[in-house]
């Protein structure tokens, strides 16, 4: 019995070469850029405060394109659309660099803000 050898066909012929249009395809799950996008979220919002829910994301995919809705929680006071901004940017980033997608979208919903600590915690409510 002969080993098998790279690139040698049945009969020490060798393997035709298939252009790359007809190989086939490489197909990413929504969930899969999702948790990316999450991650991704994750890394560029920093250390949450206590009771904040990490942040999630949100992906529709179709052919090579991603459109990603994160949703998260911030801390008070902050440069909120500096945030989002940075966010919007390090997601895209990510999403891009690891799936090889085109995000021409990243939608980001501040769903909760907690003020820092001590600052009105004591006093009540905050304005």
């Amino acid at each position: 019995m002969r080993p098998v050898g790279a690139g040698a066909g049945e009969f020490g012929r060798p393997l035709p070469v298939v252009p790359p249009g007809e190989r086939g395809a490489t197909r990413i799950a929504d969930r899969v850029v999702a948790k990316i996008a999450s991650q991704a979220a994750r890394e560029a919002v920093g250390k949450p405060a206590d009771d904040a829910n990490r942040p999630y994301a949100d992906v529709v995919v179709a052919h090579d394109t991603a459109r990603v809705r994160v949703h998260l929680e911030l801390d008070y006071p902050t440069d909120i659309g500096a945030r989002c901004a940075a966010v919007r940017r390090h997601v895209a980033e990510r999403v891009g660099a690891l799936v090889g997608m085109q995000v021409p979208e990243v939608a980001v919903h501040v769903e909760r803000l907690h003020p820092a600590p001590g600052q009105g915690a004591a006093r009540g409510r905050t304005r």
